[in-house]
C-alpha cells in the first residue's frame, strides 16, 4: 500500500511537544523560550510509538514487519510522493518570504503574516530585536526610510519565537532619464550604442533597447563586458534613412526612457591614433620627430583613410601649437624650443565624415641638445704650472749685483751677502 498525496501533505493534526531553544534574540530565539518541534511528531514520547504510526497509516508496502518480501513497485511509488512533498513543503514555506522594495523618505508598514493585530509580535531586522515603539500592535511601522534600513526583517509570533513572516526591504530611487550615446569606431561594419545612469538606485534595474532604421527593426547585440552596451551592423551602407534608438530602463518602483536619433555619418567616430612616439633629431636643436599608427579598430584605412591633427607645446607653457595633416603618419616639429621638454599628442577623424577621436595617450620628447665641452687634465696642468713659475720669477730688470759697478774686496763682500739674502728669501717663498 502506498500513502495518498493528500494524506502526506496533510495527516490527521498531532499535538506537538514544545522544546527548549537556545541562543539569543540575535539569532530568532530567546532563552527560555518555548518553539514547536518541527518533526510533528515526538518518538521518544511514551503516548505515541512508531509501530503505533504504522497501525494509524498502515504499513508501507516497501517496508517488511515480518518474513514477508517488501514489493519493489509500491516503494518507487512511495518514493516519487516523498519527492513531491519535499517540493511542496519547500515552496510553501517560503511564500511568507519575499523581497519589498520602497522609495528612500517612504513610510513603510509590514504586517506579520496572517497574525491578527493585536497579538503578540516581536519584530528583528538583519537579527537585531526592534524597539517595541516601532510596532502599531503587530505591525511593524519604519518611518522615513533610507537606504541604511534596508535588510532582512522578520516577525516572530509571541514568547514561543513561531517564525511567522520573513521579508527583505530593499530602499531604492526609480530610475532618472539614461544616457545613451551611439558611436562607430569601426565604420563602414556598423556601431555600438552604450548607456549609464545619472545616479544610482541602489536596487536592480533592467535595460530594453530598441533600433529601428527606417520602418525595419534591427537587433543589437548585447556584449557580455562591458554589460552597458549593444552592437548593430549596418545592412545598408550610405542611406538616407535615420536610425532612431530608445532606451528603456525599469526597476520596481518606476520606469523611464531615452530617445536618439541620427543618420550614420554623424555618429562616425574613430578611435585615437595607437603607438605614438616622439624623439629628438640628432645635431637639430629645434626638431621633434613625432610617429604613430592607426587606430587598430578601423578596420580599411586604404579605402576610408583617415587625417590626424597633431598637438603640441612644452611643459613650461599652457598653450597648444597645432597641425593638421591630411595623410601620412608621421611629421616633424621644427619650431621647438631648444633643450625644453614637450608634450605631444594626436587625433584621427575619417577624410570625409563624423567627427575627430579623442586626443591619444600623451608622450614627453625633449630636443637635442650639444653636450658640453670639459677642458682636458693635461691642458689644466699646463696652465696650473705656467701659473706658478710666473709668480716667482724676478722681473727682467732687476739686478742683483752688478760686478763692474763694484771695486774692491768690501764690494765683493757686499755683494755676495745681498746674492745670499735673495737666495734664502727665494727659499722661504718656496
Amino acid at each position: 500500500m502506498c500513502w495518498s498525496l493528500k494524506e502526506l501533505i496533510a495527516p490527521e493534526p498531532v499535538q506537538k511537544q514544545p522544546v527548549v531553544a537556545w541562543g539569543s534574540a540575535g539569532s530568532g530565539g530567546k532563552e527560555g523560550a518555548k518553539i514547536p518541534d518541527l518533526s510533528g511528531e515526538d518518538w521518544s514520547s511514551s503516548q505515541k510509538n512508531p509501530p503505533d504510526v504504522y497501525e494509524k497509516l498502515g504499513t508501507p508496502q516497501g517496508l517488511s514487519t515480518g518474513g514477508e518480501m517488501a514489493n519493489p513497485v509500491p516503494s518507487a511509488c512511495c518514493v516519487v510522493l516523498a519527492v513531491v512533498v519535499v517540493v511542496y513543503a519547500q515552496r510553501h514555506s517560503q511564500q511568507d518570504s519575499h523581497t519589498q522594495y520602497e522609495r528612500v523618505g517612504a513610510d513603510v508598514t509590514m504586517k506579520c503574516g496572517s497574525m491578527d493585530w493585536d497579538a503578540a509580535v516581536t519584530w528583528t531586522a538583519n537579527g537585531t530585536d526592534i524597539d517595541e515603539s516601532h510596532l502599531n500592535g503587530s505591525y511593524l511601522i519604519l518611518k522615513n526610510v533610507d537606504l541604511s534600513q534596508s535588510g532582512q526583517y522578520s516577525c516572530y509570533e509571541g514568547s514561543s519565537w513561531h517564525l511567522k513572516y520573513q521579508t527583505y526591504l530593499k530602499v531604492g530611487t526609480p530610475p532618472k532619464e539614461p544616457v545613451l550615446m551611439c558611436r562607430s569606431n569601426n565604420y563602414p561594419k556598423g556601431f555600438y550604442c552604450s548607456w549609464h545612469l545619472p545616479t544610482p538606485t541602489y536596487i536592480p534595474n533592467t535595460f530594453n533597447i530598441s533600433v529601428i532604421h527606417g520602418t525595419k527593426d534591427m537587433v543589437c547585440e548585447k556584449d557580455a563586458v562591458p554589460k552597458n552596451r549593444c552592437h548593430i551592423r549596418y545592412l545598408q551602407l550610405f542611406s538616407t534613412v535615420k536610425y532612431k534608438v530608445t532606451l528603456t530602463v525599469t526597476n520596481a518602483l518606476g520606469k523611464n526612457f531615452t530617445t536618439l536619433t541620427f543618420d550614420e555619418f554623424a555618429i562616425v567616430k574613430p578611435d585615437p591614433p595607437e603607438s605614438v612616439v616622439a624623439k629628438p633629431v640628432p645635431n637639430n636643436p629645434r626638431r621633434l620627430e613625432v610617429s604613430w599608427q592607426n587606430p587598430s579598430s578601423w578596420p580599411d584605412p586604404e579605402s576610408f583613410p583617415l587625417k590626424f591633427f597633431l598637438r603640441y607645446r612644452p611643459l613650461i607653457l599652457d598653450q597648444w601649437q597645432h597641425v593638421e595633416l591630411s595623410d601620412g603618419t608621421s611629421h616633424t616639429i621644427t619650431d621647438a624650443y631648444a633643450g625644453k621638454e614637450y608634450i605631444i599628442q594626436v587625433a584621427a577623424k575619417d577624410n570625409d565624415i563624423g567627427t575627430w577621436s579623442d586626443w591619444s595617450v600623451a608622450v614627453h620628447a625633449t630636443p637635442w641638445t650639444e653636450e658640453p665641452k670639459h677642458l682636458t687634465t693635461e691642458a689644466q696642468i699646463t696652465e696650473t704650472t705656467s701659473a706658478s713659475t710666473s709668480s716667482f720669477m724676478a722681473p727682467p730688470t732687476t739686478k742683483i749685483c752688478d760686478k763692474g759697478a763694484v771695486v774692491g774686496s768690501g764690494a765683493v763682500a757686499v755683494c755676495w751677502t745681498a746674492g745670499l739674502v735673495v737666495a734664502a728669501y727665494s727659499v722661504l717663498f718656496i
